[in-house]
């Protein structure tokens, strides 16, 4: 199983926005200019609501990094909320 930190929350609609059990999608954004492996999440509506962690200093123990998983799918992939804790979710790659 493959899980991932969503962080940046406080960018968009804060953890507020998020339920468990909501399904999520990845989208690659490669003309980042601060991370070329940078991932966006964004909601069914593709309103977008954070970003895959990629540093050191975000990405939960146990979890995969937006680098780890970039080249694991094209350009989107669908994710599953499992846990919200203060500004962080964790999801699940499906």
């Amino acid at each position: 199983m493959n899980y991932i930190t969503i962080v940046a929350t406080h960018q968009f609609f804060g953890t507020d926005i998020f339920k468990v059990g909501q399904v999520l999608t990845g989208v690659k954004e490669p003309e980042n200019s601060f991370d070329s492996e940078a991932i966006k999440v964004v909601t069914e509506s593709d309103v977008p609501c954070g970003y895959i962690a990629n540093s050191v200093h975000t990405v939960a123990k146990g979890c995969h990094s937006a680098g780890r998983i970039y080249d694991s799918f094209e350009n989107r992939v669908k994710m599953k909320v499992l846990f919200i804790v203060k500004n962080v979710v964790i999801a699940e790659i499906l």
